[in-house]
């Protein structure tokens, strides 16, 4: 069963699809897109966790895809916070009566907002996935430094330029940038629909991604500059599964703090992937997922 629909909130709509029906003792899986700026589209591969009788929620977060779109807030930093996001959270568990118990998982992005979430230790959180996803936004800037430094030559002098003659809107630091998405973003090639179609959407609609993020991922300047929750990690009180890939830009030491300092952590490296397993190499990552969320639906 396929289910779609709105949930209205303080003036906004944030569009949902379910997928299945949770049977007994299945607890549902809520799963939050990255980005930010980004939409559910890429991340349709996870419902085939409904296969087991479980049900699986995907949303487009506001300002993204099919839910509210507000650029005439593009810029303002003091709008578009984890704040913002987390009261969404909270009313699209409520709408669909997630609070009576719930996995969640969050992909990038999607991860950090889950820190954010779990930190607060909710009742209806049973476990948590951080997939690909950083902790602090320094670390994660200081790992794509040594990222960037390792590309090719002529893409580094691309990436260079534009950014002194402040060209970073160039279809040429458009080209570079996605030179290093194939290599640490999804480097299956083509691109799958949906993987193409979230990019393509985020290009159109920079409003979200380029207030909290900034031009690139190379350089974080907007309200997500200085996040860090580290020193917050331990108050996470529910079983974590941190996920990565072999060659993801949520490098070894981006996920480091996530592994060591969240209590009840699960650790797995996908190989042969980026930032995107359950693309990549789903017939590894899917099952990882089921069987932690197995494991833990009446944690």
């Amino acid at each position: 069963m396929i289910r779609q629909g709105f949930v209205e909130w303080a003036g906004y709509k944030t569009w949902f699809a379910s997928f299945g029906e949770s049977v007994a003792g299945r607890l549902p899986l809520l799963v939050a897109h990255g980005g930010p700026g980004m939409t559910h589209d890429y991340l349709l591969p996870l419902q085939a966790l409904a296969s087991s009788g479980r049900q699986v929620v995907f949303y487009d977060q506001l300002g993204n895809g099919n839910s509210t779109h507000l650029p005439e807030y593009g810029g303002d930093t003091g709008f578009w916070t984890p704040t913002l996001f987390l009261a969404e959270l909270d009313e699209v568990i409520k709408h669909l009566n997630l609070d009576a118990g719930m996995h969640f998982l969050g992909q990038s992005w999607g991860g950090m907002l889950g820190i954010e979430y779990a930190v607060r230790r909710p009742k209806e959180l049973a476990s948590l996935i951080l997939a690909d996803s950083p902790s602090s936004m320094s670390t994660w800037a200081a790992e794509l430094g040594k990222l960037r430094d390792g590309l090719p030559d002529d893409i580094r002098q691309v990436l260079d330029a534009c950014e002194a003659a402040g060209a970073t809107d160039t279809p040429e630091y458009a080209e570079a940038t996605l030179a290093f998405y194939r290599r640490h973003l999804c480097r299956l090639d083509p691109w799958p629909e949906g993987m193409q179609r979230t990019y393509d959407l985020a290009v159109q609609f920079p409003t979200v991604y380029g207030t909290m993020i900034g031009a690139s991922e190379f350089n974080v300047t907007g309200s997500l500059s200085s996040w860090d929750m580290d020193d917050q990690l331990f108050r996470i009180s529910v079983p974590t599964l941190v996920l990565h890939g072999e060659f993801d830009e949520a490098t070894d030491e981006v996920v480091r703090a996530s592994r060591e300092l969240i209590p009840d952590v699960e650790y797995r490296k996908i190989p042969g992937t980026s930032h995107t397993p359950h693309l990549e190499k789903p017939e590894l990552t899917i099952p990882i997922i089921a069987e932690f969320l197995a494991r833990h639906d009446l944690s």
